[in-house]
């Protein structure tokens, strides 16, 4: 499937004037109220999902989210499935269905989307038939096989007009064709099977595969100075942690003490822009090479005109995940930094991908 991430970033010689940090204490200072779960522990937490045994299809398996889940899962002794074009096309129901059928899988786990924001304004036919027809596919094999679904989807489904984290039961109004195919996708999995979670996320970055984190990265070793806009809001999430957060609600459902069936959101814990995003990745990341970047200036998204609009605050409440299952998303800044320590390997080497 296409993959992509929503850049915010531009590049010039010279610095522009900080005009984008605008509101910084209105959206990073006004959470919504708690709404009484417990407290879990602190950030990674050491929730085992072990299940001897347990066949886990991973579909869309090459994909970044999936790369990391897969590990996971081995890890933690499950028999996984990977799934992927050319071997399986979601966009066709017979092929998905006779797939699953032939593999018996005990739980799937639905990572295939097109992602590419921008294009998906030009390419929404291909875009629709991913995110919402593939989504459909998936959901009635497994519903006719009788087994769990979990698929993943995005922070995108929302408009970015909150002033507060948004909560699972808000209401959805992508601002474009990705975050409406998503939505579309929901639509279809709640409406065709029961055992299903769908697991909202945002900001996705990782190890392998394309992503802000590399990006930023790559250019800093050669650009003196970005631009990086600084008044779109959400919350970065290491794959690794959503992974991890994916393998408990699995332990739940194979230990037949599945969490309530329905949306969650997980994310890395905390507020930020691209732009202190990218300040940080610059700053973390001198300690491993030499980067040539000396200053990464905030520009409003005025400035870096993209073909898709995107919503300019899409934190995400994860409570309920969190209560649920007792896990506490990680700092974003934490995870950030290790997930750059694995990314540069214990010798400081890169991993190319």
């Amino acid at each position: 499937m296409h993959r992509g991430h929503p850049e915010a970033i531009s590049f010039c010689k010279k610095p522009a004037d900080d005009d984008g940090a605008s509101g910084l204490d209105l959206k990073l200072q006004k959470p919504r109220p708690p709404v009484g779960f417990p407290k879990a522990d602190e950030a990674h937490s050491d929730a085992s999902c072990e299940d001897d045994n347990v066949k886990t299809a991973v579909i869309g398996s090459l994909g970044m989210l999936a790369r990391d889940l897969c590990l996971t899962l081995e890890i933690a002794r499950h028999e996984v499935i990977g799934l992927d074009l050319p071997d399986v096309d979601i966009r066709q129901q017979d092929q998905i269905t006779s797939t699953l059928i032939g593999l018996t899988p005990d739980i799937v786990i639905n990572c295939a989307a097109y992602t590419n924001v921008d294009q998906a304004e030009s390419d929404s036919d291909l875009a629709y038939a991913v995110n919402r027809d593939g989504a459909l596919h998936v959901a009635r094999a497994c519903s006719g096989m009788q087994i769990p679904l979990i698929h993943i989807s995005t922070d995108y489904v929302f408009d970015g007009n909150a002033r507060w984290p948004y909560r699972e039961d808000d209401e959805a109004t992508p601002l474009g064709v990705y975050g409406m195919s998503k939505l579309e996708g929901e639509k279809q999995v709640r409406s065709s099977i029961v055992q299903h979670y769908i697991l909202r996320t945002s900001w996705l970055y990782g190890i392998h595969g394309k992503n802000f984190v590399k990006t930023i990265l790559s250019h800093g070793r050669i650009k003196p100075e970005l631009r990086v806009v600084s008044d779109q809001y959400g919350c970065p999430t290491w794959t690794q942690d959503l992974a991890e957060a994916i393998c408990a609600l699995l332990a739940r459902t194979e230990r037949r003490m599945p969490a309530p069936w329905g949306t969650y959101h997980f994310c890395g814990g905390g507020i930020t822009t691209w732009h202190s995003l990218a300040e940080l990745i610059i700053r973390e990341g001198r300690n491993y090479e030499a980067l040539t970047t000396s200053r990464v200036v905030p520009i409003p998204t005025k400035d870096y005109p993209t073909a898709a609009k995107r919503p300019l605050y899409s934190a995400l409440d994860c409570q309920k995940f969190e209560g649920t299952l007792g896990i506490r998303p990680p700092a974003w800044q934490d995870s950030l930094k290790l997930m750059l320590a694995r990314l540069y390997g214990a010798k400081g080497s890169r991993i190319e991908d």
